[in-house]
């Protein structure tokens, strides 16, 4: 490992980058309400700032490895911190409808650039300590989602709602003032190996839809849970805290996960209580979202928080180098997100005809039994390497 490990500067790097892959969405659900009524968005378009950028995110990481050639890791970071920067901005200074679907898009093309590229950086950097980096790098991610959704509708109410969706474009430019310090070798342009490959293997699309379904829990609770809470009577702030809450419990699996993986060789035990968490917080909210409405957002958000880094370290250990690493977990992000996409979109459309969220979270509930079918398939001993 290199003397920038030691100096623990590498993982800071990654901290700072991945703190500005979420904001972008964490921002937006507890201000909803108020935004569609300045704006006129409907239920359906509200659910389409969340499933635009999370299907972009999908796309542009099916199409990682064409990028990577053209322009590199290093200048492909780069550029995807100031995509989410400019997204931010927009939203500042031009809050309408029509900008907020622009910048939802520009937002989810620069996360789908940084998603793609950072795998592979944090596997050829870290080496034997790549899961531990992982989970440090989606920890960062919740966190930055963890900020943003409980600061957002105070600075709303202060400063208008612009400004708490603007307000963390100046994330990304500490992003991109701490990416621009690491070392230029990263910027080597690799070509990834066998992508074709991957859609003949069955075990590479039970990782993606097993992806897929566990983070559209997360993109389902990120852009409903507080338009829920706000509809039963909480307030802005309320609902904003109760996300935190959510984002909290996500950051604690995360940070769990990324400390204690590499002493579970056998994934499926930690598979099986993530999911196990995540199903029993839904049914709170099925149930009875007022009376447990704590013990549903912190159930909830360990699941979410352990499936995020444990869904990518099973794809990253099916491949014996890093670049094969890499293309996996692009491969996995890629078509995940594009499942993922899907549920936020089709809860806005619940929404918009029953008034009601609940069965949005009896869909999720049962997808989570989908899920465990998937996790027992994931025996380490069956875990193998893709064909050349």
């Amino acid at each position: 490992m290199t003397r920038y490990w030691n100096q623990g500067f590498f993982p800071a790097v990654i901290v700072l980058v991945a703190i500005n892959l979420r904001p972008v969405l964490a921002s937006l659900s507890p201000l909803l309400d108020v935004i569609q009524h300045d704006t006129g968005l409907s239920d359906t378009d509200a659910g389409l700032l969340t499933t635009l950028p999370v299907a972009l995110m999908g796309l542009c990481l099916l199409c990682g490895s064409r990028l990577r050639s053209l322009i590199g890791e290093r200048n492909g970071i780069t550029a995807g911190l100031g995509l989410i920067g400019l997204a931010g901005l927009g939203r500042w200074v031009w809050p309408h409808a029509a900008v907020m679907m622009a910048t939802a898009i520009l937002g989810g093309v620069g996360i789908a650039i940084v998603q793609a590229f950072m795998p592979s950086v944090i596997r050829r950097q870290a080496g034997a300590r790549t899961a531990n980096l992982m989970g440090l790098y989606s920890t960062g991610i919740m966190g930055g989602a963890l900020i943003s959704s409980v600061t957002s509708p105070w600075i709303a109410q202060a400063f208008g709602w612009p400004t708490a969706l603007g307000l963390w474009s100046f994330l990304a430019v500490l992003g991109l003032a701490a990416w621009g310090k690491w070392p230029v070798s990263v910027n080597a342009r690799r070509v990834p190996l066998r992508e074709q490959s991957l859609y003949r293997v069955p075990r590479a699309w039970l990782l993606l839809s097993f992806f897929g379904l566990g983070t559209g829990a997360y993109t389902l609770v990120l852009a409903w849970l507080p338009p829920f809470y706000t509809h039963l009577g909480w307030s802005a702030q309320a609902a904003g805290m109760l996300l935190g809450g959510v984002t909290c419990a996500e950051v604690f699996a995360g940070i769990v996960v990324a400390f204690w993986i590499h002493h579970c060789p056998d994934r499926r035990i930690a598979l099986f209580g993530a999911i196990g968490a995540l199903l029993a917080g839904l049914l709170c909210l099925c149930l009875t979202p007022l009376t447990l409405v704590w013990p549903a957002a912190v159930l909830a958000g360990l699941g979410i928080g352990a499936l995020f880094p444990l869904s990518l370290i099973i794809a990253m250990d099916h491949g014996e180098q890093a670049a094969d690493a890499g293309a996996i977990a692009e491969f996995v992000q890629g078509g995940g997100y594009v499942i993922a996409a899907l549920l936020p979109l089709m809860a806005g459309i619940l929404r918009q005809t029953l008034t009601d969220l609940t069965p949005a979270w009896w869909l999720m509930a049962g997808l989570c039994l989908v899920m465990m079918l998937m996790a027992v398939r994931f025996q380490p001993q069956d875990w193998i390497s893709f064909p050349s």
